[in-house]
């Protein structure tokens, strides 16, 4: 069997797409988040996969509420394996508009929801002595902006997180724990359907700013990421990957 895996941000997009791949590796799975329910299509993956599935409704910038949920992911799947942090929240704004309140939201849902869901998952793997793997996901806006948007803040709290996945990976590697990210470039999510709503051009400036020509589906991150989680990277640590489609070496 896989080791399990707990996703934060796991109840729609990228954060679902990933838990779904591990679950058809033989993971069970542990997804949190922000919804009332998760995308019917998390309904689907005990049955379709033979693995358990638990859903938690969590706020990832309370504490409580995250102590809570993986309290309760111990006493249902017995261990922590594995953790993603998906959680994440987008702000496409002027920097010059952007407000205090603003910012602070997008601070603590990308950056401080990624580094205590992080700290919690540690801590259990650190008290079973087994190690584990760690994916934080950052973005390509941590590396490169586009005219097409207005990511500042946004951009800033993903360069948080690819400075924190080499922090932890040095920490914690001591304890047989690896942390990773991946910086995924333009991918077809909910939250990107969103932005096309204030900004209708968006998804034809996003298919052709890359060089492979096309926006990135979910499916195109679950490999590497299961990379990550197994023991096939069981060299690799610190790392922040690019999934971009070429973006980050040849944007416009």
């Amino acid at each position: 069997m896989f080791p399990n895996l707990t996703v934060t941000g796991g109840g729609r997009g990228i954060g679902l797409s990933l838990a779904r791949a591990a679950a058809e590796l033989g993971s069970d799975i542990a997804v949190l988040d922000m919804l009332e329910h998760p995308h019917d299509e998390f309904l689907s993956i005990p049955d379709e996969f033979t693995v358990r599935a638990k859903y938690y409704r969590t706020n990832v910038t309370d504490m409580g509420s995250l102590t809570t949920a993986f309290d309760q992911i111990i006493q249902d799947l017995g261990r922590i394996d594995n953790c993603v942090t998906a959680a994440g929240i987008v702000l496409d704004k002027p920097f010059l508009d952007t407000t205090w309140e603003e910012g602070t939201k997008i601070l603590e849902v990308n950056v401080l929801g990624s580094y205590f869901a992080a700290q919690l998952a540690a801590k259990r793997m650190r008290d079973q002595k087994t190690g584990g793997s760690i994916v934080l996901i950052a973005s390509i806006s941590a590396s490169a902006a586009l005219p097409t948007q207005k990511l500042g803040i946004y951009g800033a709290s993903k360069g948080a997180i690819k400075s924190l996945c080499q922090q932890l990976a040095v920490e914690l590697g001591p304890l047989g724990i690896r942390v990773n990210s991946v910086s995924p470039g333009f991918i077809e999510t909910e939250m990107t359907k969103g932005l096309a709503v204030t900004n209708p051009e968006i998804i034809s400036a996003f298919n052709s700013a890359t060089p492979l020509q096309r926006i990135g589906k979910r499916q195109d991150l679950k490999t590497l990421v299961g990379y990550l989680l197994s023991d096939a990277a069981a060299f690799t640590t610190g790392s922040d990957i690019f999934v971009t489609g070429g973006l980050h070496s040849g944007h416009l």
